[in-house]
C-alpha cells in the first residue's frame, strides 16, 4: 500500500464520522457499488470485490497526487468503523479553485438527511480549507433524490450534456450543478 498522508482531514457531522477509506473497507464498498439501487446512477459498479480493489486503488490516488479527497461515512453511534456510503471532493484544480463532488449512501440510510449533512461538511473544507470557489456535480438525466439534495444545498442547474456518458449498453444525459463559495451557506447544525 502507498506511503499517504498522515494528515488525512477526518471530519466529524452531528451523525457520522468522514474517515479514509481504508483497505479493510473493500467488502462494504463492494456492497455498495454492487447494489442495484446505488449504481442504477452512480456511473460506476463492480462484479467482485476483487474487483472494487480498483476503487480504492483510485481514492489512494486522488488523494497522493492532491487532486482529491474521499471520505468513508461512517455513523458516529457506531464507532465510526462501519462504512455506509462515500462522498469526496476530486478533480481538484487549484489554478482555476473548482473541483466536481460525488457521493452514494447505501439504500437503508436513504431520506435520513445523512447526505447532506456529510456534504455540508465536505463543501465546508472544500470552500474553507481547500480554498475552491467553485464545486460542480454530475447528474443523470431522471436521478431526482440527487437533484433534490444538491438542491437543499443551493447548488444551480447550470444545464444539460446530452449523450455524455456510456452506461451498461446505452449513452446517458447528465444535468450540471454547481455551487459556489459566496452561495455556500453553513448549516446552524454543523459541526
Amino acid at each position: 500500500m502507498p506511503n499517504l498522508k498522515s494528515d488525512f482531514p477526518q471530519l466529524t457531522t452531528a451523525r457520522c464520522v468522514l474517515r479514509r477509506i481504508r483497505q479493510s473497507d473493500r467488502a462494504a464498498l463492494f456492497a455498495g457499488l454492487s447494489h442495484p439501487e446505488v449504481i442504477a446512477y452512480y456511473g460506476i459498479s463492480y462484479t467482485s470485490e476483487e474487483a472494487t480493489q480498483e476503487q480504492l486503488d483510485w481514492y489512494q490516488a486522488q488523494e497522493l497526487t492532491n487532486s482529491g479527497v474521499w471520505w468513508g461515512i461512517c455513523l458516529a453511534e457506531q464507532g465510526g468503523d462501519n462504512l455506509i456510503g462515500t462522498c469526496g471532493i476530486y478533480e481538484i484544480d487549484d489554478h482555476n479553485r473548482n473541483a466536481d463532488v460525488g457521493y452514494w449512501l447505501l439504500p437503508e440510510y436513504w431520506g435520513t438527511g445523512l447526505m447532506q449533512e456529510c456534504l455540508r461538511s465536505i463543501l465546508a473544507y472544500g470552500f474553507n480549507v481547500r480554498q475552491l470557489h467553485r464545486i460542480e456535480a454530475e447528474v443523470e438525466h431522471g436521478n431526482m433524490a440527487s437533484v433534490r439534495l444538491l438542491q437543499k444545498l443551493d447548488f444551480r442547474w447550470e444545464g444539460r450534456r446530452q449523450q455524455v456518458a456510456w452506461r451498461d449498453d446505452h449513452f446517458v444525459d447528465l444535468n450540471y450543478y454547481a455551487l459556489l463559495a459566496p452561495n455556500f451557506q453553513v448549516s446552524p447544525h454543523q459541526t
